[in-house]
C-alpha cells in the first residue's frame, strides 16, 4: 500500500503527477518552504510540517472580477483561485456557497456596536460550511484518482463527506465519536454510506482515521491525505465576504475555532484578493473563538506561548471539540499578526449567544455560531473588540443539528385550555 506519507512521485494509485487542478502547481511546507508536486500528501518529507497548496494565478485585477461576477452563484465562481479542475462545475457535486451575509442591525444595537454583519454559512446544502471544503477536497479526490470519500469527524463533516459522496456516486466511510449529537448522527446515516461510531474523542479518531489512510489507498480522507486542497475551500467564505461587501475587506471578524483551518484560510483568501488587486487590502483584524471545555488555543494565546498543548474536550460545542488542533500555531500567527486576539466562554456562555443571535436576528446557530456570539460580546466588554470598527461574524452551521443544547433552556410560554378564556386569564394579549 502507498502510504500517505510517501516520497512524492512513488508508485501507486492515487499518485499523479503532472495533474490539473486549475492554478495550483504545488504543495510547499509551511515550514521550511520545500515543495513537492501536487499529489495525495500532506506532510513535508523533510522536516514532516503541514503542506499546503501554492499556485500561479494567471488572471487579476477587473479580469479576475468580471470572470467571477458572470461566474455561477456558489463556490465555483472563484475556481480560478482553488485548486480545482476547470470544469469543475459541470460534475455533479453539492454547489455550495453563495450564504447570506446579514446586516445584523438588532444584534448591534444591543451589544453597542456601530456595523454588525453575520456570514450565515447555515444555508449550505448540508447547513454548515462544511460543504466548502468537501467541494473542494472531492474535486481534488477524483483527479488524484480516488474511489471512496472518507473522513473522521466530529458533525458537520459527516454530514457533508455523506451527501457529497452520495452526489457523486462513490462510496463514503465517516468515523464520528459514539456519542456524537443524536440529529448529526442520523443526518448522516440517512444519505447511506458507511458510519463508523468509535468510543473516543475526535482526536483519537482522528489518529485512527491517519491510520487506516496509511492502508488503502484507494480512499481520500477529506482532512488527512487530501487536507491541502480541503483546506483551501475555506477562503471562499473570505472571498464571499468581500464580495458581498462590494469588494472589499472588513475591520474586524471573528472565526470558531475547531482545527483553525478556518480562521487561518480566511486570513490567506483576504490576502490574495489584496494581491491580485481585487479589494483595497486594508488592514483587519482576526479574531479566534472557542469554548472553554477545549480551549487550547485560546490558552496558548493567553500565556504568550507559540506552541499549542493538547487537551482532552469537554464541552457542549461539539463540532469545536478539537484537543490538538492542526492549525493551531497558525491561528496564533494570523491573531498576532494582525493585532486580534483569542477568547473562550463556559457553556452556559454558548447557551446564552445561541440565544441572543435567534432573539435579535432570527438566526438559529448551532453551538458553533453560540460560541462566536459569546465570544463577540466578550471580546466587546474587554475592550479587545473596537465597536466601532466593522465586524463580521461567522455562523458556520444549523442549530437543528444541536438542539440538545437548548432543550432544557427553550419551550412553550405557556400551556392552555383551547378556549378564549384560558388564553386570557394567562395574560398572552
Amino acid at each position: 500500500m502507498t502510504s500517505v506519507l510517501s516520497t512524492p512521485g512513488s508508485a501507486g494509485s492515487a499518485s499523479a503527477p503532472g495533474i490539473d487542478l486549475g492554478p495550483a502547481v504545488a504543495l510547499s511546507c509551511r515550514e521550511c518552504g520545500n515543495r513537492v508536486e501536487l499529489g495525495p500528501y500532506y506532510a513535508c518529507m523533510e522536516c514532516f510540517g503541514p503542506l499546503e497548496v501554492a499556485y500561479e494565478f494567471t488572471l487579476r485585477g477587473d479580469a479576475l472580477k468580471q470572470r467571477i461576477e458572470s461566474g455561477p452563484a456558489n463556490i465555483w465562481r472563484y475556481a480560478d483561485l482553488l485548486p480545482v479542475p476547470a470544469d469543475v462545475a459541470q460534475t455533479p457535486n453539492m454547489n455550495p456557497g453563495n450564504t447570506k451575509l446579514i446586516r445584523a442591525d438588532n444584534l448591534a444595537k444591543e451589544l453597542g456596536m456601530r456595523r454588525l454583519w453575520v456570514k450565515d454559512d447555515s444555508g449550505n446544502p448540508t447547513h454548515s460550511f462544511k460543504d466548502r471544503v468537501v467541494a473542494v477536497a472531492l474535486a481534488a479526490a477524483r483527479k488524484l484518482g480516488f474511489t471512496v470519500l472518507a473522513c473522521p469527524s466530529t458533525g458537520n463533516l459527516a454530514n457533508a463527506v455523506a451527501a457529497a459522496a452520495a452526489r457523486a456516486g462513490i462510496r463514503s466511510v465517516v468515523l464520528i465519536p459514539a456519542n456524537l449529537e443524536q440529529q448529526k448522527i442520523l443526518t448522516t446515516a440517512a444519505y447511506g454510506g458507511t458510519l463508523v461510531a468509535v468510543d473516543g474523542n475526535y482526536d483519537d479518531i482522528n489518529r485512527l482515521a491517519g491510520e487506516i489512510a496509511a492502508e488503502q489507498e484507494d480512499w481520500a480522507f477529506v482532512n488527512v491525505n487530501v487536507r491541502p486542497y480541503y483546506a483551501e475551500g475555506s477562503k471562499t467564505l473570505g472571498f464571499e465576504v468581500a464580495e458581498q461587501l462590494g469588494w472589499r475587506l472588513p475591520e474586524q471578524v471573528v472565526i470558531p475555532i475547531a482545527s483553525g483551518a478556518q480562521l487561518v484560510k480566511v486570513d490567506k483568501g483576504f490576502t490574495e484578493l489584496g494581491e491580485l488587486g481585487l479589494v483595497e487590502p486594508t488592514p483587519y483584524k482576526v479574531f479566534g473563538a472557542q469554548a472553554t471545555g477545549c480551549s487550547p488555543v485560546s490558552e496558548a494565546f493567553k500565556q504568550g506561548w507559540d506552541v499549542v498543548k493538547p487537551v482532552r474536550p469537554d464541552t457542549i460545542a461539539k463540532s469545536l471539540a478539537i484537543g490538538n488542533p492542526a492549525d493551531g500555531p497558525y491561528v496564533l500567527d494570523v491573531t498576532r499578526r494582525t493585532g486580534g486576539a483569542i477568547e473562550d466562554v463556559s457553556d452556559d456562555e454558548v447557551i446564552a449567544g445561541i440565544k441572543l443571535l435567534a432573539r435579535t436576528e432570527g438566526i438559529f446557530g448551532e453551538t458553533a455560531g453560540g460560541v462566536t456570539i459569546a465570544t463577540l460580546r466578550k471580546l466587546l466588554a474587554s475592550g479587545q473588540l473596537d465597536p466601532e470598527a466593522e465586524t463580521v461574524v461567522f455562523n458556520t452551521g444549523d442549530g437543528l443539528k444541536t438542539l440538545d443544547a437548548i432543550a432544557g433552556e427553550v419551550g412553550p410560554t405557556a400551556t392552555i385550555k383551547p378556549t378564549l378564556g384560558a388564553f386570557e386569564a394567562a395574560g398572552l394579549a
